[in-house]
Parts: structure tokens; sequence; C-alpha cells
């Protein structure tokens, strides 16, 4: 772990946006057959494109603590590594601040908006107010990005 940073995040099924928006990002990812490898390419509203290689590890101490590592990948690495086999997310990301917190809530292909809370280093983030939670997904495999991708 010495490379990774770990993070503290909660994942929200909600019912709606949050009412203010600051920006939109479109996020396709990669996620590598028989790995924990993730491909991902960001696509900012001013057209940037960021492509990295990152691992997501889920550590001992909690479904909430996850240790993540990425490489920032220049176009002749994002062309070598895209030819491996893969499931494949698209999905929106609209990043918004409810309560002083930044939220990332996805709009994934079929209108279903899953939210995340990160709390950093720190433990899991309380839900900020104006979160439209329908239920929380934290622990659920099913509403990871690997097990949405397909």
């Amino acid at each position: 772990m010495k490379y990774a940073v770990v993070e503290s995040e909660r994942r929200f099924l909600v019912g709606s946006m949050p009412s203010v928006v600051e920006r939109t990002t479109e996020i396709t990812d990669h996620y590598v057959t028989g790995t924990r490898l993730r491909l991902r390419e960001v696509v900012e509203p001013d057209g940037t494109v960021v492509r990295k290689l990152g691992q997501k590890v889920r550590l001992g101490d909690g479904p909430h603590r996850i240790a993540c590592t990425s490489v920032y990948l220049d176009d002749d690495e994002w062309a070598a590594l895209s030819v491996l086999p893969a499931t494949v997310l698209r999905k929106r990301r609209h990043h918004a601040y409810l309560a002083g917190r930044h939220v990332a809530v996805d709009e994934l292909p079929d209108g279903t908006l899953l939210a995340e809370v990160d709390g950093g280093d720190q433990p899991a983030a309380e839900v900020p107010p104006g979160l439209d939670v329908l239920r929380e997904v934290t622990s659920d495999e099913e509403w990871t990005g690997r097990g949405l991708s397909s």
C-alpha cells in the first residue's frame, strides 16, 4: 500500500439529482478481465481527456475503506492497454456540493442515479442534507463499477 491513497467512501442509490450541479464529466471505465485493474477515460466539460490505469482494493477494516492507486496514461499507453479484454461501464458524473461536502452522482445509461460521498482519509462521511437517498449500497458488490459493467 506504499503508493496507494486510502479513501473512505459511501455509495447510495438516489431518487433525484442535487439541485445545483457544478460540472459534469463523461466517464468510460474498462474493468480488465481477471484482474483488479480499471482503465478510465474522463472527458471534462472543456473537452480535455484524462486517461488512467487504476486499482481499488477494499481494506479489511471495513467496507468503506478503499486503497486507490492510479497511473496517468498517454495516448500510446492507452492504445496498448485498451485492447485488453474487459467489461465496460459508461456514465455521466455530476459533481455537486451539499452542505459543503463534495458529492459525485453517477448517471447510469438506464437513468439510475448512484451517489458517492467521500470522506477522504477520515471515517466514512455522513449523508449530507439534501441528498435524496433511496438506500445505501456501499457494501453491495452489485453496485460497484465492476458489478455494473457489461
